[in-house]
């Protein structure tokens, strides 16, 4: 599915981006929270699987409200009731009679007002993260409380777009060093900075609760239990205000809906929007898994103390981070204590693992590797499926500063100069089968011929 052309329509005097995405019987209308660039989240493949999954089974229409993203400006700060006129405008121009408004976060007030002012324009309501109002108040004990707001918008605003904000809004994701970067970018290319503050004020003047029971659409809520920025029981007052809606509660701290299980949630806008779950087998790709972790990670914290030790992670995420940027890999998350990566080449993962090993030791840390070639499950940013597993086992049994591989993968790199040592056949826990492991020397070497103490046959 190729990334959809951008367009612009009027709503007023202003310039409204907007794009179109597949081809289905029903449109669905994602409703944008107040971080929004309909360009940017193609970037990145967790948000553009979350989007290509809805997309394949409607016609999804996105776009960025005013004063965010590709649309224009807005002097001040907007009301719910003009951004409506945003909505109206995109599904005029892109020629939808009536659409499922899909709500996540702070795009659900106006996505629930929306489907209260113009029932006509609408097939049904899907919330997602959302609350009826933002603030603690006497009789809504479910808000945050106006001082913690407070301090956390300030916190907000002075790391804006260095994707600091991850440690609430996707805690799974917080330490991914790929996801952090793209994320700040968003923020930057989402919103200026000095209309963030401005922004803050009016989400935080929010209040549709009035409206919920006027909703008379068939409404999905969605919340995942642990949502740090939206506590579950503001899910749970509107899936109980809006007459006859389905409330559905799933596992899970992020808030942002392309983060953490994905699957599950578009299971839930798919059912409710289709009337069935479809058969989603999942994309696979060949590609080289490497898992690494710190040495003695549990005596380093003991020895270096908390702060410390969170310093030290800090320097060591970003190290790793470097590295598998330079080798064309992709970090797919934090292991704690260390990192699980993919490369699309297996001459490269190997580079990328060498380097590593030798760039931590300026940490005054060890690590150690792990490296297995095979077809890999896509599920939206991560990887599933046996190869990860042996990834995982392979790097279990590998020495300190040891870069250890699986037998096919030093089987791909025949011609690479890269020198390896036979450490022998292994049982993998939870693999069938034996494998073969190969160490890998500490430098390529480029005129001489690989190590092999013997050649075992068959196997991994």
């Amino acid at each position: 599915m190729a990334v959809p052309e951008t367009r612009f329509t009027k709503a007023g005097d202003l310039s409204i981006a907007y794009q179109v995405v597949g081809d289905g019987d029903v449109d669905v209308i994602l409703v944008p929270q107040w971080l929004s660039n309909i360009e940017q989240y193609w970037e990145h493949p967790a948000a553009a699987y979350f989007l290509r999954r809805i997309a394949a089974f409607s016609r999804l229409i996105m776009f960025d409200k005013r004063g965010t993203g590709l649309s224009d400006p807005a002097p001040g700060t907007q009301t719910l009731e003009e951004r409506m006129d945003d909505v109206l405008a995109v599904m005029d121009a892109a020629g939808s009679e009536r659409a499922v408004l899909l709500g996540p976060s702070e795009g659900g007030p106006m996505a629930a007002l929306f489907a209260a002012t113009y029932p006509e324009r609408c097939v049904s309501l899907i919330l997602y993260g959302a609350c009826a109002r933002w603030l603690q108040a006497p009789d809504y004990p479910q808000g945050r409380p106006p001082e913690l707001v407070k301090a956390g918008g300030q916190i907000w605003i002075d790391g804006w777009g260095s994707g600091k904000s991850l440690a609430v809004l996707a805690p799974s994701l917080a330490r991914d060093g790929n996801f952090r970067q793209w994320w700040g970018k968003f923020e930057r290319h989402s919103v200026r900075p000095g209309m963030v503050g401005p922004i803050f004020e009016t989400i935080n003047q929010i209040d549709v609760r009035a409206v919920l029971p006027a909703i008379r659409l068939p409404a999905l809520i969605v919340h995942r239990r642990g949502d740090r920025l939206v506590d579950v029981a503001n899910g749970r007052y509107l899936a109980a205000n809006i007459p006859g809606a389905r409330y559905v509660e799933l596992d899970g701290e992020d808030h942002i809906y392309f983060a953490g299980d994905q699957d599950a949630l578009l299971d839930e806008i798919e059912e409710f929007v289709t009337g069935s779950r479809g058969m989603h087998d999942p994309d696979h790709i060949l590609a080289t898994v490497m898992f690494t972790d710190i040495v003695r990670s549990t005596e380093h914290a003991a020895r270096l103390g908390d702060r410390r030790w969170h310093d030290l992670m800090a320097d060591h995420d970003q190290l790793m981070a470097r590295q598998i940027a330079v080798y064309r890999g992709r970090t797919i998350r934090s292991t704690g204590d260390g990192v699980f990566a993919a490369f699309d080449g297996p001459a490269r993962a190997i580079r990328c693992a060498l380097a590593a090993v030798q760039a931590a030791h300026a940490l005054d840390v060890d690590i150690r590797a792990g490296l297995h070639t095979g077809e890999c499950q896509l599920a939206g940013n991560d990887l599933a499926g046996v190869t990860v597993h042996i990834g995982a086992r392979i790097a279990d049994l590998a020495e300190p500063s040891q870069v250890l591989v699986s037998g096919t993968v030093r089987d791909l790199v025949v011609g690479s100069n890269i020198a390896f040592q036979y450490r022998g056949v292994e049982s993998l826990q939870g693999v069938p089968g034996e494998w073969r492991l190969f160490t890998v020397n500490g430098a390529d070497r480029r005129n001489g011929s690989q190590t092999l103490g013997r050649d075992g046959a068959g196997g991994g």
